[in-house]
This record gives C-alpha cells, structure tokens and sequence, in this order.
C-alpha cells in the first residue's frame, strides 16, 4: 500500500487542489483580514501572497529538495515571515478561526518537503525573520530563535569563544527548528549526545496561541518537543541550549579505501570497533561510486571520516589500539580549531572565511530522496558486497550511504529521556541517499524505486520490531495520516513506533492534552487520541 503513496498524491493534490481554491478565496481574504485587524504593527510587509511579485523568491529561498519546486507543487494561499512571536500568535489565532492549515519552516530541510507543502489550504509560517543569537559564555548557555541556522549558531557561539561548542548537525544551512525537534545529531555526538539532550527551556506559541516557556507548558509538552518532531505540538519560537567544553584543538582526517585497497574489509572490521571507540572519537563512513584506476571502470569508495576531540598524537594511539587495520599516519591528520573543523565537514575548503556560516544560500539544488536504518549487528561482508552490487546498478546520478558510528554518551542515555530512543544497542545508524538532476517524473520514479529495493535488500541486516528510523530523515514510504486528521492509532503507529518506538504512546497522550482537535498536523505529526 506504501508503494502506492507516490503515485496518489499528485492525483489527489489536483483534485483537492481545485477544489480547496475554488472555495477558498473568500477564506484567504478573511484571514488577511483577522490579521490586520488583530495586528498593530505593519504586519503588511511580512506577508506575501500569490499576486505579489516577491511571493515566488520567498517561497522558493528555503527549498532545498527540486521534488518540492515543480508547478505541480501546492503553494500556500499566504507566507507570513513574523519578524516578532505576537505576529505568529495572531497568524496561529487566524489561521485557527478561519480552518486554514499552518506549516512552520526554518531552515526548509525537511526531506518531504512537510514545512512548506500541503495538500490542503494552508498558510507558511517562514521563521527566517527569527533568528537572533545570544550567547552566554559566563554561563555556557544561549538562546537561539528557531530560525536561526545551525551555521549562524556555530558562528555566534565561536564569536564569544574558542572552547565552546554544541552537539548539532553538519550542514550550515540546517534549520534549529526542525533540526532541534527532531533531535539532532552531529559530529560530537558520541562525546555529547544529541542536540536536543542539552536544551534547557523554550518558547512556544500554542493552539490557542498563549505563549509558554518551560515552566508553564510542564515537563511532558517539554519532553516532546525535543526529538516529537516539528509542526505538531506548537510552534517553538526559540530555544535554550547549554554549551559544551571542547579543546582549542581538534584533530580530523578523511581517509579513503577503494575495493581494490580492502575496502570491503575495512568496513566490514569498523562495524566490530566503531561503537566501542574512545567517546572523545566520532566517525564516519561515506560510501560512494567513484571512477576506479581503471579506465572506463568503476569502483566503490569508502572514506572514514573522523573528529577527535583532542590533538594528533592522542589520537593516532587511540587508533593504533583499536583499529590499526586502518593504517592511519600523521600526515593524514589535520589539526585545527573546533569551529574550523565546522567549515573542514561541511566541504568547505580551507581557508575559508568564518563567514561562510552566515550564508543561508543552499549550496545546490537537486531532486534525492533520503532514508534511514539503525544496525545492531554488524553486517556480514556478503552483505556489504550486495551493497556494492546495488551502487554499481545506477549510471549518471549520485548515491550515497553514510555509516554513523553511536556508542559513547548515547549507550548511556535512556531511550526514553526524549522522545529519540536510538540509544544504547545501537551500532551505527544508516543514510540512504540518491541525488538526481533530471526533471521528469519518469527519472524521479526510477531513483526512488531504487532506493526502496536498496532498503528491501537490508531488511535482514537492521534493526527489527520495529525497523528504527530517523524521524528528522523524514520519509512518507512508511506511512501517512488521513488528510482530514482523522487516523487511527494502528495507522499512525505503523511509522510512528519505528521513529519513536514505545516514546509514540506518550507522545499521542502528550498531543491529546495539547491539542486534542488536531489542529497542528501534517502527514506524519502526531495524532491525538480524539482523532481515532
């Protein structure tokens, strides 16, 4: 049934589409009108609807995924760019009073597209407006306004210090609203944990638009919210993180082995280590088609690709011990601050301006689809060459696996401190990648149908009852909520207990006390029990 998900909603957006416009003109001017008339300010100048000329480089400025920016792609009725959380309130207030649907987007990664997209009349909240920074080094916290990048946050925290840092993602661009709801790993997860284990308040607007930090949203809306997913509970203005030491040094290094230089072995002896490495050491593996020595030929290549959180000397002894197999030197290890080696992961090249962080811009824009596995046993080298067998199938466009090395602080966190419950047993996680730049559906379908037989192959070798994914690697193949927001529990929780595993019980509950008439909803929020 899955399968078939795909293929539906272009149909079925058409005809809602036609439907919900036709009968929705007078709907959209109403809620212009509750606007204005609620809101004091020049309220005027952060909206923008189809008729402005500005309206198609506000939408488009945030997408990141080419599947999401057709013609074909539902556009809201209007985008509200708050620059102040009274605006969102009125937009939730409005919104609510005039049956319009709300999506919140900050940094718009979400690999559905579910922050900008709906089938249904719907507003866009873009909080690119809000994203102010403060940092307080006497007290290693800051608060961070949900629109913010995790680039600009890396920027402001290395602007008052050298030897703080936070535990988030890799790309600059990432959004901390979704990132943070999601979770949120990155490169110091194994010394740290994840995003969200270190957020200390927030700011949320409700479904009644009140305003609440954490005291008075109480600590169950408060523990969903840091890893529930975004756009279900509320709409979180901002953030409180506390700040982590990191040494004026890092140490990194990007080795890589084609099949041809044992790669195949290599891996195969990382899933045996990788997890029970020093915690000071977070790595990686990116698993790619490259061109071989060979003309005309093709080879697989893994690169290792690893932080230590400490100087070059300490960690060459700790790979010596655990994994010698490698044949790590100095000469591939680079020395550098904790916020050069933000730039050095995120591709940059060096020498590269700090500011390079602060550029919101999307590095390229292509069409991919994205999924996600937890391994619990290492996988046997049989395995791995099925892997490679399946990489070598596809021709012109990109794919690409990254193998996530867990273990360290996330083995000793329980799995239902947060609604994130990949902790303790957990290996490695996996990213599935395809990338593509063809435009036709026809090559949309055939990337995407590789990517589902690539996981089909897997199932053996991953996690099981349930298979666990990634909630921020967000993917509608496992299931969707009844448009109407009418889901059963037995619906929802086929791809809810493999994001949250027994955490989707709480949360439904959390949910049914919140907003118990669903009104903060896309295709995989969490429904509550009044909705069954």
């Amino acid at each position: 049934m899955n399968s078939l998900i795909p293929s539906i909603l272009p149909f079925l957006s058409i005809f809602l589409l036609s439907f919900s416009w036709a009968t929705s003109a007078h709907t959209h001017d109403d809620f212009l009108h509750c606007l204005y008339n609620k809101n004091s300010d020049s309220i005027s100048e952060v909206i923008y609807t189809p008729i402005n000329s500005s309206y198609p480089s506000v939408l488009q400025f945030s997408i990141r995924n080419l599947r999401f920016n057709t013609t074909a792609t539902p556009k809201p009725l209007v985008i509200v760019s708050p620059v102040n959380v009274s605006q969102i309130q009125d937009v939730v207030i409005c919104s609510k009073k005039h049956g319009l649907q709300i999506r919140v987007r900050s940094g718009g990664h979400d690999f559905e597209g579910l922050s900008y997209v709906s089938i249904v009349p719907f507003v866009l909240v873009d909080l690119i407006n809000l994203r102010m920074i403060n940092v307080d080094v006497e007290n290693s916290n800051a608060w961070v306004e949900a629109g913010a990048t995790l680039g600009e946050v890396y920027y402001r925290i290395a602007e008052k210090s050298k030897t703080l840092a936070f535990p988030a993602g890799v790309s600059p661009t990432v959004g901390v609203g979704g990132h943070f709801s999601g979770g949120g790993s990155g490169m110091i997860l194994r010394k740290f944990g994840l995003a969200a284990d270190h957020i200390t308040d927030a700011v949320l607007v409700d479904v009644e638009g009140r305003i609440h930090d954490r005291k008075s949203m109480g600590e169950d809306l408060f523990w969903a919210i840091r890893g529930g997913g975004g756009n279900t509970f509320g709409i979180v203005v901002a953030w409180k993180l506390n700040l982590v030491p990191v040494p004026p040094i890092v140490t990194a290094f990007n080795v890589s082995r084609t099949l041809e230089q044992n790669a195949t072995k290599l891996v195969h002896r990382w899933q045996f280590v990788s997890n029970k490495l020093h915690e000071d050491i977070f790595t990686r593996i990116f698993l790619r088609k490259v061109e071989s020595s060979q003309r005309g030929k093709t080879t697989i290549q893994a690169a290792f690709t690893t932080l230590f959180i400490g100087e070059v000397d300490r960690l060459l002894s700790l790979m010596q011990e655990s994994f010698p197999e490698l044949g790590l030197v100095k000469e591939d290890c680079i020395e550098m601050s904790w916020i050069e080696s933000v730039l050095y992961f995120a591709g940059f090249p060096s020498n590269t301006s700090l500011d390079a962080l602060l550029d919101r811009t999307p590095i390229s824009d292509v069409f991919f689809k994205i999924k996600s596995d937890y391994v619990k046993e290492p996988l046997p080298e049989i395995a791995l060459e099925g892997i490679w067998e399946r990489m070598d199938q596809l021709e012109v466009q990109i794919s690409e696996l990254q193998f996530t090395a867990y273990g360290g602080k996330m083995d000793e966190i329980s799995e239902s401190s947060l609604p994130f419950p990949h902790r303790a047993g957990i290996i490695y996680q996996i990213e599935y990648a395809v990338l593509w730049e063809e435009e036709s559906s026809e090559a949309s379908q055939r990337y995407i149908s590789w990517i589902r037989r690539l996981l089909n192959y897997m199932t053996p070798y991953v996690s099981k009852n349930p298979r666990q994914v990634y909630v921020n690697y967000r993917d509608l193949d496992l299931g969707i909520n009844k448009l109407d927001g009418n889901t059963s529990y037995k619906q929802a929780s086929i791809w809810g207990r493999k994001y949250f595993k027994n955490n989707f019980d709480r949360l439904v509950r959390v949910k049914t006390a919140v907003d118990p008439a669903n009104f903060f909803r896309h295709e995989q929020s969490i429904p509550p029990l009044s909705s069954w």
